[in-house]
């Protein structure tokens, strides 16, 4: 009972007293051109948020720029593409060469002697005699 007259005093949730049979609130006849005009707001306080981030970041890579003039730095993206290129090339003697597939002489159908011919080499004589029979 105490909750009933709190809420009918104005003291409890909003809704309570539409439960309790209380007066409904009207739509504002400008509610659309308020809606407007605070999304307009919105819109605006956005581009000035943009605005002064670009601001600071472009004072930020004239910072960074005069560090790498200072040092002899290169720009990540360069220093980047430049690892990717010579990563690309083929070194002569390099220890990351590409790998050959298959070694020479490994595979070839040009080979002159079959693979039973090539194990019949490292058989001891009367095995090759009762393999050749």
């Amino acid at each position: 009972m105490n909750f009933v007259m709190k809420a009918a005093m104005g003291g409890g949730p909003p809704d309570v007293g539409k439960m309790l049979g209380g007066e409904e609130k009207e739509e504002d006849p400008d509610a659309a051109s308020k809606e407007e005009e605070r999304q307009e707001a919105l819109r605006q306080q956005e581009d000035e948020r943009k605005g002064k981030y670009a601001k600071m970041e472009a004072e930020r890579e004239g910072m960074r720029q005069g560090i790498r003039d200072k040092y002899g730095l290169k720009k990540r993206e360069e220093a980047e593409a430049e690892a990717a290129a010579a990563a690309e090339e083929p070194a002569e003697g390099s220890l990351t060469r590409p790998k050959k597939l298959v070694p020479a002489g490994c595979g070839d159908e040009e080979e002159e002697e079959s693979i039973m011919d090539t194990v019949m080499k490292y058989l001891p004589g009367p095995l090759q005699d009762m393999l050749k029979k």
